[in-house]
């Protein structure tokens, strides 16, 4: 099978070859090219080229269009502060509350420069490879991406306390999502990751979440134009499985912190798993825990489909090393291939 093959058949919840596996790798495209990442994500081209090339070297199975996370606040105004060695951050809040977001209107995703790239870079990943390897983009959900604009303790506020400013906001951003997701769709990405940790269990409390992000989420993701996978960027999810399963999305990136054979079992047959390998532990681990690592997660998750293995955060940190990387493919080879070993 090639890795689109062994997506496909991995979200029927059936068996592939083998265990699916995704490094969404990032910043270790700039290592790959030598470039620093400011500049690294100043050329789309060198993007996609890297992205390539990774998969090449480590076998997974996808490339990841996605750049940084603040890319979708810069639409809105904002700036964005690079590092040598982490992930570009936002640099403030891009919206003022006292303004009551009343004038506050939908980007258009065609005259974002920086979006542009993204769609570049999509681009040329699907002219290189077809349908032989999944492309996933990402979006930041309407729910939050406010954690960005506004900042957290100002976004809570509104949230807890000024429902009507609150929903003004959401509905300009699930507009923008719709159109940057479909906009990807177009450029050639298999699917979307829609991150969202702000619905996770780990920040808020069910009851709000079913107030507004679980709402948030059924209406953003039934207009996406293709697959999706809910991501809660290490946030758990096991208290809000059966919901969102109903969203209409077909992966749930699940927590390091939580066991994967209780998530698998609450996912049956419903949703396929994504993780949950922590990135940052992954930094320090030598290529034996890894290893071990990596046959627990398929022990625990691999049986009849319907598990990708991958990190629990949607982005590998830039100081994991090498020979870690490259021993999560050769340990799936050898231990992930159907039917299992364990």
């Amino acid at each position: 099978m090639n890795s689109m093959q062994r997506f496909l058949t991995t979200l029927s919840h059936k068996e592939p070859d083998q265990v699916p596996y995704f490094l969404l790798l990032t910043l270790h495209g700039a290592k790959e090219l030598n470039m620093s990442i400011k500049d690294y994500y100043s050329d789309p081209d060198s993007v996609a080229e890297a992205q390539l090339m990774m998969q090449k070297k480590y076998h997974h199975d996808c490339l990841y269009s996605f750049y940084y996370a603040s890319i979708e606040t810069e639409a809105f105004g904002g700036d964005t502060r690079f590092y040598d060695d982490g992930p570009p951050n936002a640099i403030g809040s891009c919206l003022q509350v006292k303004d009551n977001f009343k004038s506050l209107k939908v980007p258009d995703i065609k005259n974002i420069p920086s979006l542009g790239k993204v769609i570049r870079t999509t681009e040329i990943l699907k002219k290189n490879t077809g349908d032989k390897i999944p492309i996933i983009g990402v979006v930041m959900s309407p729910f939050s991406l406010p954690i960005m604009q506004i900042g957290f303790e100002k976004y809570l506020e509104l949230i807890h306390f000024e429902r009507e400013l609150f929903w003004r906001l959401i509905e300009v951003n699930i507009e923008f999502c719709i159109n940057w997701a479909n906009a990807q769709i177009s450029a050639g990405a298999t699917a979307i990751c829609y991150f969202d940790p702000m619905s996770s269990p780990t920040i808020l409390p069910k009851e709000i979440y079913l107030e507004t992000g679980y709402e948030i989420s059924k209406k953003t993701i039934s207009a996406i134009k293709g697959p999706t996978a809910v991501h809660l960027a290490s946030g758990k999810s096991i208290p809000i499985i059966p919901e969102i399963s109903e969203t209409g999305t077909g992966v749930i990136g699940v927590s390091c912190d939580e066991n994967l054979s209780f998530v698998k079992e609450a996912c049956k047959n419903k949703i396929t798993v994504l993780g949950n390998l922590n990135g940052l532990e992954l930094c320090n681990w030598s290529v034996h825990e890894t290893a071990q690592k990596v046959k627990k997660c398929i022990a625990e998750a691999g049986q009849n489909g319907g598990y990708i293995l991958s990190d629990t955060h949607g982005e590998i940190p830039y100081q994991v090393p090498e020979e870690n990387l490259l021993c999560i493919g050769e340990t799936i080879r050898e231990f992930g291939s159907y039917p299992l070993k364990f």
